[in-house]
């Protein structure tokens, strides 16, 4: 376990980030505090999880800061998911808080290959591409989920896997509505979306990733939160996710069908575009934690978890802030 003082910083990454000429660019500081409720008096132990962004080709990450009242580890899963582990024994009855505030440059993340005459990408490693062809728990790649996307294609007269991985993401950003009422959203269970088609970010890109894989495309899966288009300051009630399909040729084409639903005069611009006002903190879905968690896989990690003696505690919370630049109080 890594000693640390009550505040300690951390820089994720060691290599100068360029920003790209052309895309736009958002620079935001970003706070995220995870509050334990009610830690029962004789706990043996308590383990907490905390979803942490890295950096990549599209947002930088630096000046990451941590406050918490107890040493803590940041380790890095096999898919890249940077993961903030807190393990305790006997804590204290009560609340444990913990706070990560970060600055963040983000970049919209465009495929320019899908312009006119490009030049070909070199192909992705094909270990890769098998693991975004499997099934997840909640989007099984079934007879009928391969019906219904064959049934998708067929209709569009779509050959290639450019012209499927359109049609797809036409037909959800058609047929879906963002309706966040009722029972069975947000889960990202492609059953329950093809059959009420309706549902929030998860339940649209079950449908395209789970159709994708059933075609033979392969899709994957990222979540964090939005960033209010309008520059300011304030809180963000919940999170986002979006898709990339693969392409030969291409490579991975970003898609958000949702925003696209919500917005139809920017369709075009939401298969092929992921804007800048977003912050990714994982990748996939099914997660296994490290160190692993004795529950089951998370359906995705973009919130705290908690385990007490080995069993789920659910009365853990998020609250999450942003600055802009101009407006940080940094």
């Amino acid at each position: 376990m890594k000693n640390t003082r009550l505040s300690a910083s951390v820089l994720l990454f060691s290599t100068p980030f360029v920003l790209a000429q052309g895309p736009r660019t958002r620079a935001f500081h970003f706070e995220y505090a995870a509050i334990v409720k009610d830690i029962p008096a004789g706990t043996a132990h308590l383990n907490v999880w905390l979803p942490v962004p890295h950096s990549d080709p599209y947002q930088q990450i630096s000046n990451l800061h941590i406050d918490a009242p107890c040493p803590y580890l940041i380790q890095t899963a096999a898919n890249g998911n940077q993961i903030l582990y807190i393990g305790l024994d006997h804590p204290a009855a009560g609340t444990l808080s913990i706070r990560l505030a970060l600055d963040a440059v983000r970049t919209e993340h465009t495929q320019p290959r899908l312009s006119a005459n490009p030049t070909p990408a070199p192909d992705e490693d094909s270990a890769t591409l098998a693991q975004y062809l499997k099934p997840d728990r909640l989007v099984p790649i079934d007879g009928q989920i391969r019906t219904w996307a064959n049934e998708v294609a067929s209709q569009a007269g779509a050959h290639t896997d450019l012209e499927k991985a359109r049609a797809i993401y036409d037909h959800v950003v058609s047929t879906v509505k963002y309706d966040k009422t009722g029972k069975g959203w947000g889960r990202g269970d492609i059953y329950y979306a093809c059959e009420e088609r309706r549902g929030n970010c998860t339940d649209f890109h079950a449908i395209v990733i789970g159709y994708a894989r059933a075609l033979g495309i392969p899709a994957r899966f990222a979540i964090g939160f939005p960033i209010p288009a309008q520059r300011g300051q304030g809180k963000i009630a919940g999170y986002h996710c979006w898709a990339e399909v693969y392409v030969k040729q291409i490579g991975w084409i970003p898609i958000d069908a949702s925003e696209a639903a919500k917005n139809p005069a920017k369709r075009d611009y939401y298969f092929g575009t992921h804007d800048e006002n977003r912050l990714e903190f994982s990748k996939d879905r099914d997660i296994v934690l490290v160190p692993k968690q004795h529950g089951d896989p998370l359906n995705y990690f973009v919130y705290p978890y908690a385990e007490i003696d080995g069993q789920p505690f659910a009365n853990i919370t998020s609250e999450v802030t942003y600055h802009d630049a101009e407006n940080a109080l940094y």
